[in-house]
C-alpha cells in the first residue's frame, strides 16, 4: 500500500501550532483594499485559529 501524499497547496495555506491548534491567514485582505475601512483591513491583518468545522478536513489533507 503506498504512503499519503499530503496536500502541498494546503501545507501552504494554514500552519498546525505545538498544541495541535490550525492556524490560517484571515479571509479578505486580498483586494478592493481602498473601499475597506482602515480599521478593518487593521483587524483583518494577522493569523487567527481556523473555524473548528473545517479543522478535521484540513488536517486530514495533511496527513495529520
Amino acid at each position: 500500500m503506498p504512503k499519503m501524499k499530503s496536500h502541498t497547496g494546503m501545507g501552504k495555506r494554514v500552519r498546525v501550532t505545538g498544541k495541535g491548534k490550525v492556524v490560517a491567514q484571515q479571509a479578505g485582505m486580498r483586494h478592493n483594499l481602498e473601499k475597506k475601512a482602515s480599521t478593518r483591513t487593521r483587524r483583518l491583518t494577522g493569523t487567527v485559529e481556523v473555524a473548528k468545522a473545517d479543522v478535521k478536513r484540513i488536517k486530514k489533507l495533511l496527513g495529520r
